[in-house]
């Protein structure tokens, strides 16, 4: 068979393919007369179909002829135009305002779309995004081009460089990117900061001046992306840390406890270690963990067992006081 009959061949088995996407039965005849080819064609096209793992059911009589079902696996979809518009801008809002557990997999699926989005399409993405807002609380709002370009980079493994506010005023980072993180408020990226040597985690919404560079990265034994974040946000970002000994599943007390505010960690099946911290008192923190109506002990620091013992005798007093 020639170079072109090939050609064509793909692109009228493609064609058959889009056309059983866009409407539940075709008869033969129908297909037939939109392919301008003969129905054993089709037949022919559809067992083609059928190897490539598409699940192409055919029934004979009144009502009868092609449908596309479900399969085993996902395979490939056809996107006209107008449905890869729609798609792209639903995973951008998706990306930044999805419930919990959804906007990572949201951009996940973007960066695989926009591999092939045709450079014509990006503007009208761009605008369509900026026309859909959420009245809904949760992530903080991150500008979609930011998402992208940072998602691109991680793909890519190239540096990328951004403005990022300090101590000392707004500073620009160079670093290696990894991984994009989502919590139940914010995105983050977790990346190897070059000029400190060190990885790091950084909020999204923060950055101004997203770029990715041209320099390529080999990438280094990494921590966990979702691991590491979820440390620095609820306590090694803090002045004070501390960390309670529960007696109670792990499992259990990470329904009580949000992400953003502390590190659960299994300790055997029926105990879990609480790390957590705060900026100037860890009464708080105490008292969050005595409200989760579990015995707890103190591991660290030391001076906190005190605070305990302190704290309930006031409370005992108080008790006293009230009857």
């Amino acid at each position: 068979m020639a170079q072109g009959d090939d050609r064509d061949t793909t692109e009228r088995v493609l064609t058959l393919l889009g056309l059983l996407q866009q409407r539940q039965i075709w008869t033969g005849p129908e297909l037939a007369d939109r392919l301008g080819v003969t129905p054993r064609t089709v037949r022919r096209d559809v067992e083609r179909l059928r190897t490539l793992g598409y699940q192409v059911h055919a029934a004979q009589g009144v009502g009868g002829g092609y449908q596309l079902g479900p399969g085993p696996d996902l395979p490939p979809l056809l996107l006209d135009d107008d449905e890869a518009i729609a798609t792209a801008v639903a995973l951008l809002v998706g990306a930044g305002n999805a419930v919990a557990g959804a906007g990572d997999a949201a951009l996940r699926a973007l960066t695989k779309l926009d591999r092939v989005l045709p450079t014509r399409l990006r503007h009208e993405v761009r605008a369509l995004s900026e026309s859909v807002e959420s009245f809904a609380g949760g992530r903080a709002p991150v500008d979609p081009d930011t998402l992208m370009t940072l998602a691109r980079t991680c793909r890519d493994e190239v540096e990328a460089g951004f403005d990022y506010p300090s101590k000392d005023g707004v500073r620009r980072r160079r670093v290696e990117p990894y991984r994009l993180v989502a919590s139940d408020r914010r995105w983050y990226l977790l990346a190897f900061d070059l000029d400190r040597d060190d990885w790091r985690s950084f909020r999204v919404d923060r950055m101004t001046e997203v770029s990715a560079r041209t320099w390529r990265f080999r990438p280094r034994a990494a921590p966990d992306a979702a691991d590491y974040v979820q440390e620095g946000v609820a306590s090694r970002v803090y002045k004070h840390q501390a960390r309670f000994l529960v007696h109670a599943p792990a499992e259990v007390v990470r329904t009580q406890v949000p992400a953003s505010a502390a590190v659960v960690r299994a300790h055997g099946s029926a105990h879990c270690e609480i790390v957590s911290g705060a900026d100037t008192s860890l009464d708080p923190v105490l008292m969050h963990v005595l409200l989760l109506g579990h015995e707890f002990e103190v591991l660290d620091p030391p001076e906190l067992g005190k605070r305990c013992r302190a704290l309930a005798h006031a409370l005992l007093a108080a008790g006293e006081r009230s009857r």
